[in-house]
């Protein structure tokens, strides 16, 4: 059985597999049926599936708006600057795929083949799965709950056929919920390297990044460390530099010095990436 998210009620407890912390863990009919029952074969599955995916990467973030994607996306695009390496990224931000359109891949669709999905390419080395390939429109909503959100992301790790891959990149959504149990539990059997955590410099938005933290610790998944995003702006013209978020409590430099997380870098406001 998979270790079990906070708050459960425990494997012997009458909510067990019905408690409202159940919800989307795959775990859940094991503990709601009683003593006997298969775990989810899916985590076995996905271990034998990520067998030929090298290293698995996730970006997080307790905060929304910080950057996650875009992030994602360059961290991709960087890894496949080496047309040797193979690298994947998969988007479980559900019910905000934004991956499409910062790939430049909107209006893309998935195809099936005799091993699975295929994930669409932006280069031979790159290629890229999101629920928003699935859409009829880009403006449709996605209103699920989280088992049926579970059911999608377990389907990504075990259906896609990535092949053999260097670097698979996760983009999470804002957070600690459905989809980040998911896909941590999921994969635990198959080994994530760990976790890059993107925070902007101003309180509120650490706030919720040491909420991230601690759910890394919680569930033990590796952090690899922080990167501030949206630093600092240089002005083109002049090139004077500005604290758009103003680091009042010291930014992520002092939020990594707090907590023994490595810092791996500031990245600065740029107006070429905002697009």
């Amino acid at each position: 059985m998979e270790e079990a998210p906070d708050g459960c009620p425990g494997a012997d407890s009458a909510q067990a597999g019905r408690g409202a912390s159940c919800q989307g863990c795959p775990n859940q009919r094991l503990c709601a049926s009683g003593a006997g029952a298969a775990p989810d074969p899916a985590i076995e599955e996905i271990k034998e599936k990520m067998k030929t995916v090298k290293h698995k990467v996730l970006v997080l973030s307790g905060k929304g708006g910080v950057g996650k994607s875009t992030f994602s996306a360059h961290l991709a695009h960087g890894l496949a600057e080496d047309e040797n390496t193979q690298v994947a990224l998969l988007d479980i931000d559900i019910c905000g795929p934004s991956i499409p359109k910062i790939m430049g891949l909107e209006g893309e669709q998935v195809h099936q083949s005799g091993s699975g999905w295929s994930p669409v390419y932006v280069e031979d080395n790159l290629g890229v799965m999101s629920v928003g390939f699935l859409l009829s429109s880009p403006d449709d909503a996605v209103i699920w709950r989280g088992p049926k959100k579970s059911g999608m992301i377990k389907q990504f790790l075990r259906d896609v056929d990535w092949g053999d891959v260097d670097y698979l990149i996760v983009d999470t959504p804002p957070g600690t919920s459905d989809e980040h149990l998911s896909v941590v539990q999921y994969l635990a059997a198959a080994h994530i390297d760990g976790a890059v955590v993107l925070t902007t410099p101003q309180e509120v938005s650490l706030q919720d990044v040491r909420k991230e933290i601690s759910f890394c610790r919680k569930v033990k998944l590796p952090i690899i460390g922080v990167v501030e995003n949206m630093s600092s702006f240089v002005c083109p013209k002049c090139k004077k530099e500005s604290q758009v978020f103003p680091p009042t409590t010291g930014g992520a430099e002092a939020l990594c010095q707090d907590l023994g997380t490595p810092l791996l870098g500031k990245v600065p406001l740029d107006p070429h990436i905002g697009g």
